[in-house]
């Protein structure tokens, strides 16, 4: 990567722009705020032919270059799925505004300390090729008051450019608010992608989605130059059939959780009690072959770590692992050591199996006769993400809202003047 490059050059430039916008941003009172996001719905439909032009052109150039069926499901737009995009943006204006100062204690000396909210300033997004993050990102940073640089797959650029020049900015300015406070890297290189995590001083956090070993080395490029970043790299679901599962929830469950393939949050290892396994297995897998599209089961003795995460895989992701456990215990140590931690599940009637099951699984998400697919922000939180974080160390887990891209400041001022400040 040099520093004369169209694509270093290209981040560089929205970069300072959006820096430049985010005093405005971060000083926009919240009726500002929610005017920009309900523009920003309202536009979602009275721009939708020029979105969906937009949109039908990546499809037809993927579709060309080979994209799967999976990236290619989440790569199209159509009017239902703009609808959908503006409910949340709707959903999002709706919710009450977080206090933006609380005060924690008085101190002696007829102090007290205030906790204040601060926004970062500007975020980086770098995220594949799916045209609702866009803008689910960019409702996100604005409710947050922050300014943000957004680079998506360059499978999806143009509905990505679509949705920013037609839909974000104009809703800013709507507002009274600079439009050029999210900006698109419109370089289709990968070098933008590594040039987005090497600001730390006027981009000191960056949002990285998508799966994989490239968002893991762009984490990497971060740390090393100071950068902070909050990084879904993998992702799987796990379900667990228990012996004291109720077969017909069970079967209900995996469909469910089979509605999307190129999605994180889908079933990927499926488990079964060593009681059942003989007995249901040869069930399940006909089940899955008679889904449309067909679902292969890769079945003992595997020839790939048992966690392979399927929806990364272009040539098979229509395929679940499926294996043996031993129990509760033993299914949650597996989905503990042989998965990304994101989310896993159990079926069964039994309280107690529940309990140990949940006790000892320590990923991201926990579910008990529910569909890992639930572990998305609008569905678990009614706010739409910017990603689903599985870090095991403290911060912002599971779904990343608005909430979560803030500063923490502690303030002490006189007791008696806080009112003035």
């Amino acid at each position: 990567m040099t520093e004369e490059s169209e694509a270093v050059r290209s981040v560089a430039q929205a970069v300072r722009a959006a820096h430049a916008a985010a005093p405005a941003m971060a000083n926009a009172d919240e009726a500002a705020i929610d005017t920009a996001l309900r523009a920003m719905a309202r536009l979602l439909s009275q721009t939708s032919d020029i979105v969906l032009k937009a949109n039908a052109e990546d499809v037809e150039n993927a579709t060309a270059s080979g994209m799967s069926a999976g990236l290619l499901d989440r790569l199209r737009l159509d009017p239902t799925r703009l609808a959908a995009m503006a409910a949340q943006i709707t959903a999002l204006a709706d919710v009450p505004t977080e206090p933006a100062r609380r005060k924690i204690r008085d101190l002696d000396g007829g102090l007290a300390l205030e906790e204040w909210r601060r926004p970062v300033g500007v975020i980086g997004a770098n995220f594949e090729a799916r045209p609702n993050v866009t803008v689910d990102v960019a409702s996100q940073l604005i409710k947050s008051h922050n300014a943000g640089v957004l680079r998506t797959g360059s499978a999806a650029l143009a509905s990505a450019a679509a949705l920013v020049d037609h839909v974000v900015a104009p809703a800013l300015e709507e507002a009274g608010l600079p439009g050029e406070a999210i900006q698109l890297v419109r370089s289709r290189e990968r070098e933008a992608a590594q040039a987005l995590v090497t600001h730390p001083r006027q981009m000191p956090l960056v949002i990285l989605r998508g799966s994989g070993e490239s968002t893991r080395s762009l984490a990497a490029l971060a740390a090393a130059h100071g950068v902070r970043t909050l990084a879904h790299a993998d992702g799987g679901g796990v379900l667990y059939i228990d012996a004291a599962a109720d077969l017909e929830k069970a079967r209900q469950l995996i469909h469910a959780s089979l509605d999307r393939l190129g999605v994180c949050n889908r079933l990927n290892l499926l488990l079964v009690h060593k009681g059942l396994y003989d007995e249901i297995v040869p069930s399940l897998v006909e089940l899955l072959a008679s889904r449309e599209p067909a679902i292969a089961a890769s079945l003992p003795p595997h020839p790939h770590p048992l966690g392979y995460e399927w929806a990364l895989d272009s040539d098979a992701e229509a395929t679940v692992t499926i294996a043996p456990a031993d129990g509760p215990a033993d299914a949650a140590r597996i989905a503990n050591e042989e998965t990304s931690g994101l989310a896993a599940g159990i079926v069964t009637e039994d309280g107690e199996a529940a309990a140990q099951f949940l006790a000892q699984y320590t990923g991201t998400g926990a579910f008990w006769n529910a569909t890992t697919r639930l572990l998305d922000g609008f569905k678990l939180l009614a706010i739409p993400e910017t990603g689903i974080n599985i870090d095991r160390v403290p911060g912002p887990r599971g779904p990343v809202t608005y909430r979560d891209l803030s500063l923490r400041q502690y303030v002490v001022v006189p007791a008696d003047r806080a009112s003035e400040v």
